[in-house]
């Protein structure tokens, strides 16, 4: 079961960044690109979660969705920012 969840996380985290890449060749905006890709990379670490359930992997899971949260109020102030 292990070895399928892992290879589950690489199939979503795949399919992310070229979801991410397409998102971003059609909008041509960061802003809408970069929540796509960490929404698949918070799934992808939860899929790795279930895999393998340790503290070093729920900090790994945690990290990697502080670092969604960050970087989704980081692009929603840029437009902000850069108005005159």
């Amino acid at each position: 079961m292990s070895n399928i969840l892992t290879a589950g996380a690489l199939l979503v985290t795949a399919a992310g960044v070229l979801s991410a890449i397409t998102a971003y060749a059609i909008s041509r905006r960061i802003s809408q690109a970069l929540p796509v890709l960490l929404d698949f990379l918070t799934g992808a670490g939860l899929i790795r979660l279930a895999a393998d359930i340790s503290w070093n992997s729920i900090m790994v899971a945690a990290a990697v969705i502080a670092v969604r949260k960050i970087a989704a109020i980081g692009v929603a102030a840029a437009p902000r920012l850069q108005q005159p």
